[in-house]
């Protein structure tokens, strides 16, 4: 996990993007416990309740699961939840700021295509 501390992103969102990207990549598999607020708060010194808050917001996304004296866990679903989150982001924010910035540099349509299509393959 890697942490921006001077940048615009609150810390607890951060927590909850590098969990949600370690489910997605499988590095969290479904059904695994996740590392402890106290793990990750002493590891990155940030404050529990911070890595808490961050949590929780995976938790109200029905990627995590709490079990009373455990811990933290992967819930069933949680990778293909995760990456339908992401894929709704892509589309719905990236491409379109993509667009905006292409249409206000003159990139037309048909280049903007071109470039995808070689860029993807």
């Amino acid at each position: 996990m890697r942490f921006d501390f001077s940048g615009t992103t609150p810390l607890f969102r951060q927590v909850a993007e590098q969990i949600s990207e370690a489910i997605v990549s499988g590095a969290f598999a479904e059904g695994e416990q996740v590392p402890s607020t106290t793990e990750i708060s002493s590891t990155y010194a940030i404050n529990p309740a911070t890595v808490l808050k961050g949590m929780n917001l995976l938790v109200d996304q029905g990627l995590l699961e709490k079990r009373r004296g455990l811990g933290m866990f992967v819930t069933t679903g949680a990778r293909e939840k995760a990456r339908d989150a992401k894929r709704e982001e892509l589309l719905t924010t990236r491409v379109v700021e993509l667009i905006a910035q292409a249409k206000a540099l003159g990139i037309s349509c048909e280049q903007l295509q071109r470039i995808i299509g070689r860029t993807y393959r």
